[in-house]
């Protein structure tokens, strides 16, 4: 579960039962996660799950469970999970916080893929919302790529909510919560029928919300949704402004750098550097540089080994060289984990270049 008020997997890994004879885990699904068990024998039991996000739990002797939940409109608490099904709140935690803002609670989503697929998305409509008014629009993708946006509180869509935007965000092939099969979809393909999710999800919510101005669309993503928001720039120009985060842009430098493994290449894209550059370099947006009209914001921390700083640093270069708008933001001592762990005021200072941007060229 992707968030950024924590780190989006649960700290706690599979637990066992008191007697020896089940297993206790957390799982996806849909864009939720759950509390499961799993008994020696393989059988799989949901114990909890709702439209909302379990982040954490632990099993006391006499069977109760204490789960951490989060969801769109409430950043968590905890509650207590007794034998009988019966859920009971524990904590009031950030009242004070909740009491002073509004929040968008998201609309969900089923979107049919070109293919036939179904996509789950959802979208947020904007503070003050008011009908018959048209309102600027931003796609929001997702990192992993194996990963899921869901049912839990996102600080950064809700101030783009309550800066006057609609939100859309989705889970195209490729997320966690769908399967093994969707995970595998778009290994091999990146850029392709994942890419078309995206545009497909735009162009439902385009013809189903008459309230999104379509001659104002912004798009941004982190990592692996940073390598999309790059790879879109380069392949459609129907956005008007974009801001890439932690980005990927070249499959060759990438390859063998990265904390994540020098196999990542291999699993993710079908082969290594040794193996067809030529291949790894038709799936780098550096590739598409030329072809970029939309206004892009780069923001990188300096110390991300995930996806090293000269991923943004390439783009930011070509697409000066190229003479296009870009603008490049350098966050010192910040690695890849700078939404969700990061010091507190890059954290906001980040925010507010994301904001300052879409303001300047989407609320003209």
């Amino acid at each position: 579960m992707i968030g950024d008020t924590r780190l989006g997997s649960s700290e706690v890994g599979p637990v066992w039962s008191k007697c020896g004879k089940n297993i206790y885990f957390i799982a996806t699904d849909h864009g939720a996660t759950g509390l499961h068990k799993v008994t020696l024998e393989g059988e799989i039991q949901v114990l909890y799950q709702d439209h909302n996000h379990v982040f954490g739990f632990s099993c006391a002797n006499d069977g109760t469970f204490i789960l951490g939940i989060s969801s769109p409109i409430d950043p968590g608490n905890f509650y207590a999970l007794h034998q009988d099904g019966e859920l009971k709140k524990l904590t009031n935690a950030n009242t004070d916080y909740l009491d002073e803002v509004t929040l968008s609670v998201p609309e969900e989503l089923t979107i049919t893929a070109e293919d036939g697929w179904e996509i789950q998305g959802w979208i947020m409509r904007p503070y003050g919302f008011e009908t018959g008014k048209k309102y600027p629009f931003v796609l929001e993708i997702h990192g992993g790529p194996h990963a899921m946006y869901g049912q839990t509180y996102f600080h950064e869509m809700q101030l783009l909510a309550a800066s006057g935007y609609v939100v859309l965000y989705t889970n195209p092939r490729g997320s966690h919560g769908y399967g093994q099969k969707f995970v595998d979809a778009c290994r091999s393909d990146y850029g392709g029928k994942d890419y078309t999710d995206l545009m497909t999800a735009v162009d439902y919510a385009l013809n189903n919300y008459d309230f999104i101005d379509e001659t104002r669309l912004g798009v941004t993503g982190g990592s692996y949704g940073g390598f999309m928001t790059n790879w879109v720039v380069g392949h459609t120009n129907r956005f008007k402004a974009a801001v890439t985060q932690r980005c990927i842009s070249n499959w060759l430098s990438f390859y063998g750098v990265s904390d994540i493994g020098y196999f990542f290449t291999k699993w993710e894209l079908g082969h290594n550097l040794l193996e067809d550059p030529k291949q790894l370099w038709d799936f780098s947006p550096l590739k598409y540089a030329e072809n970029v009209e939309t206004p892009l914001l780069i923001l990188h921390g300096e110390l991300d080994y995930r996806c090293p700083i000269e991923q943004g640093e390439q783009f930011y270069v070509a697409l000066k060289h190229l003479k296009k708008d870009v603008e490049f933001v350098r966050f010192p001592g910040a690695d890849h984990n700078l939404s969700r762990t990061g010091d507190p005021v890059m954290r906001i200072e980040r925010l507010n270049h994301i904001v300052r941007w879409f303001a300047q060229y989407l609320d003209a």
